[in-house]
């Protein structure tokens, strides 16, 4: 193949940055790698300009019908009106038959419900953006979504998350075609300080959205993540609270949809994930720091967040931030 065609599935009220983090990346990578040069072609029913959900109208390079294989990498765009999309027989049926004719296939954010509608996700883990995740999941029974990671592969099928993570995966797919140098090349021209690795978190309860309405559970939370190394059993927290435990426990399942206990392990495993990303501190001290007995704690817990032990994810962030 002396290019690497990449077709990019664009409909009205897609979202633009699910299509732009993609395209950008590519063609800079065209400017800083070896051969072959990646082609990249938008396009959409009819080859007809489409109205992204910001309002921006972009012209289509191409009709979704007259695109023919073998492509190298096939990707379906998410946004506003993906479902429209998913219930249009004429893209579900042009998506299914182009995947047959490329080497991999991919969507972004809500792009996965397109996908989805294909078949072509069934029996695979897949991601998509964690406001629809409980949905697409009662929608499609057959596909195992899972709404934590910023980008999921299995085997030739990948699918990322929302928006602006269509670029942590597309690095990733430069890094595979290309090199890790040329990845993190394309990271610095963009701008992008860090390339995220796929088994990320979307959300950090850190940064996740407002605290809880409920003010019994916004002290305990507040308390919980203002002092990590401390005392923080369900008991005790409890105790601090004035309710029993299973009043907490009730509490925290209806307003965050975890147990208090969960709560603070996920609350330890992320703040030990951003000094393991931001730091050079031991093991030992990132696991005293967030409230770990010990660094086999921290490791335990540390990959069953996130898929990899500690060490393979500072190695990982190092390597991906130089």
């Amino acid at each position: 193949m002396d290019v690497r065609r990449v077709v990019i599935v664009g409909y009205e009220a897609a979202e633009l940055l699910d299509i732009a983090c993609v395209t950008t990346p590519l063609v800079m990578a065209n400017l800083e790698g070896p051969p072959p040069p990646y082609e990249v072609t938008v396009v959409t029913p009819g080859g007809r300009p489409v109205t992204c959900g910001t309002g921006l109208t972009i012209q289509a390079q191409g009709a979704l019908e007259r695109v023919t294989g073998p492509l190298d990498t096939l990707l379906v765009s998410g946004g506003i009106g993906h479902g429209a999309a998913a219930a249009d027989r004429g893209i579900v049926a042009h998506v299914r038959r182009l995947a047959r004719e490329s080497r991999r296939v991919a969507s972004v954010c809500t792009g996965a419900g397109v996908l989805a509608a294909t078949g072509l996700l069934d029996g695979r883990r897949a991601t998509t953006h964690w406001g629809w995740a409980r949905t697409f999941a009662v929608r499609y029974p057959a596909v195992c979504f899972d709404p934590d990671p910023i980008f999921v592969r299995d085997g030739p099928v990948a699918t990322a998350a929302g928006v602006t993570s269509a670029l942590d995966l597309t690095l990733a797919f430069i890094e595979e075609d290309h090199g890790g140098d040329v990845a993190r090349s394309v990271a610095r021209q963009l701008v992008t300080y860090l390339q995220r690795p796929g088994n990320q978190a979307q959300m950090s309860m850190f940064t996740a959205g407002p605290p809880p309405g409920d003010g019994v559970v916004r002290r305990v939370v507040e308390h919980v993540t203002g002092d990590l190394a401390g005392d923080l059993s369900t008991a005790r927290l409890a105790e601090r609270a004035g309710v029993s435990e299973r009043h907490l426990s009730r509490l925290f399942l209806r307003h965050l949809g975890l147990t208090p206990a969960r709560f603070v392990r996920r609350a330890r495993t992320e703040a030990a994930a951003q000094l393991l990303a931001t730091t050079r501190l031991p093991m030992t001290a990132v696991a005293a720091r967030c409230g770990f007995g010990n660094a086999e704690t921290l490791r335990q817990a540390f990959t069953d967040r996130y898929g990899v032990p500690p060490s393979q994810y500072r190695s990982t962030q190092s390597a991906r931030s130089r």
